[in-house]
């Protein structure tokens, strides 16, 4: 395919970098519904600060839009749309269902699809393709074409961004996913792994997610156990990681829209095949559980320092899923927060990366940027770089419980960690 002319659908965290890249070298357009973030992107705005005005304004061949017609134009379609659960936790392709409906409008003789939202082995051809055809009146891998290259973005890490991270390619024959994966190879510079086959593809990615899931999931359980035997779990781990093959993970909350998200998908997949997970929803529902856990470990700390419970003041330091990034999906710190509103806690949140207006919508939360010199308890649920400098030791001299569930203050400074 000479003329490249990429679409790329859903400019989130993880379809704009991946515009801005193939916008370097090929007509792209970069689509999306949301018209604000449209608008803001056109003028140089990018809250997922995963990009800059100056490096959206270099970018040659990129056409920014909510205009779907401009599809017409694109032969190269990637969806990167999200795929969550639903509140049962079961996999939510709706969103998926629709950027696949959009594209079967437009798609045209010899066109490819490429889908990087992750899914269950099986999605791309059991329920896009058959989606693709009905609407299209096209027959696969003979009228047109599809692959599957999982994203592996890692929302505020500006070290592994998109082009220094290995990309997996695949596609429905041999033919195409030679081409897809010269596509993604021109882009990144750390190169790419073709997998056998789109199914393969998709797999990669779940087990990806699966796995840092599981091993989080145990090192929660130790910080469990450990704390009814009085030890410090983060001196355990530090001692036990002195062996060379020793996993170096810590215990935590687990949000975001994957690791959270994507052990589902797997999960019941297995379930229709007849096979019920054990380890992977162990881990799940361990690692969901950890937000109540947590709370109620604060609880405990503040009652064994004689304070009263229904109006004591409560310092959150962070809400976003993870550090210095201002994502909030599935973050677990307001189930945290939720738990101590109920027993009438005086709750101030703070976070220097969240957007307040994004939190107010999406949890009616309200954040602040005001601290003051006195809290019952302060709770430090993310690790932002900004908080290394607060202070910390003016709080604990002024009595409070500080509760350090990320592991980041100096010992100097007396804390209970998780």
């Amino acid at each position: 395919m000479d003329n490249k002319f990429i679409g790329v659908i859903g400019l989130g965290y993880v379809g704009l970098p991946l515009a801005v890249e193939f916008g370097k070298k090929y007509k792209t357009i970069g689509y999306d519904i949301n018209k604000k973030r449209v608008n803001d992107l056109n003028n140089g705005i990018d809250i997922t600060l995963e990009t800059t005005k100056e490096q959206l304004e270099e970018v040659k061949y990129l056409t920014i839009s909510d205009c779907e017609s401009l599809l017409e134009q694109v032969n190269i379609y990637i969806v990167t749309v999200p795929t969550p659960v639903d509140k049962y936790n079961n996999p939510d392709l709706s969103i998926l269902k629709n950027a696949t409906q959009l594209i079967a409008k437009y798609l045209k003789k010899d066109d490819i699809v490429i889908y990087e939202s992750t899914v269950y082995p099986g999605a791309t051809e059991e329920f896009c393709v058959p989606i693709l055809e009905l609407i299209s009146g096209l027959s696969f891998n003979i009228d047109f074409y599809c692959g599957y290259s999982p994203e592996r973005i890692n929302p505020g890490d500006k070290l592994h961004s998109l082009t220094n991270i290995k990309k997996i390619t695949s596609g429905s024959t041999h033919e195409i996913a030679l081409i897809i994966d010269e596509l993604y190879s021109s882009i990144i510079n750390a190169g790419t792994f073709k997998a056998s086959s789109i199914k393969v593809a998709e797999a990669a990615k779940v087990i990806e997610n699966a796995q840092r899931d599981i091993n989080i999931a145990f090192v929660n359980e130790l910080a469990k156990i450990f704390n009814l035997l009085n030890i410090d779990t983060n001196n355990v781990l530090e001692a036990a990681a002195t062996k060379w093959n020793f996993l170096p993970f810590k215990p935590g909350l687990v949000g975001g829209h994957c690791i959270g998200v994507d052990p589902f998908y797997l999960a019941q997949k297995a379930k229709e095949v007849g096979y019920h997970t054990e380890i992977i929803l162990a881990g799940r529902r361990l690692n969901d559980d950890m937000a109540s856990y947590i709370a109620g470990e604060f609880i405990k700390l503040l009652i064994k320092n004689n304070c009263r419970i229904k109006g004591s003041k409560v310092l959150i330091l962070g809400v976003t899923f993870k550090e210095n990034c201002p994502d909030i999906r599935n973050s677990k710190v307001f189930e945290i927060i939720s738990t101590l509103e109920s027993y009438e806690i005086d709750l101030v949140i703070h976070d220097p990366w969240a957007d307040a207006k994004e939190v107010m919508h999406e949890y009616n939360v309200s954040i602040t940027n005001i601290l003051e010199d006195f809290y019952d308890g302060v709770l430090v649920c993310v690790s932002h770089n900004q908080f290394l400098s607060y202070p910390f030791e003016k709080w604990k001299n002024n009595q409070s419980i500080i509760y350090d569930i990320k592991g980041i203050l100096p010992v100097n400074i007396p804390h209970k960690r998780l």
